[in-house]
């Protein structure tokens, strides 16, 4: 609410789109993949803190790029790709 009141609305927005977060040792954690998202709200780190503490919540937002590791499903697929080109077809 604070983010939408005080006009960051990009930075709201992208408070939306946040599914990966934590408290650890008094810090607010955000992890994100998306490289967009994360420089939005290291840009907007001071604000997010703010809003916190108009909520009654001192605490010290981290950004952690959040990596995504592919599946042996997805790591399979890629090596047979490479190995057969354009003969490989995985059938849905």
């Amino acid at each position: 609410m604070y983010l939408k009141e005080n006009r960051h609305v990009a930075l709201h927005v992208a408070c939306g789109d946040i599914t990966d977060v934590s408290i650890e040792n008094g810090n607010l954690i955000i992890r994100t993949p998306d490289k967009t998202v994360l420089s939005l709200l290291e840009d907007g780190k001071r604000e997010l803190e703010r809003a916190l503490s108009w909520q009654g919540r001192e605490m010290k937002v981290v950004m952690e790029e959040k990596i995504i590791k592919p599946s042996k499903v997805d790591e399979d697929e890629v090596m047979l790709r490479k190995e057969f080109g354009e003969k490989f077809k995985v059938k849905e």
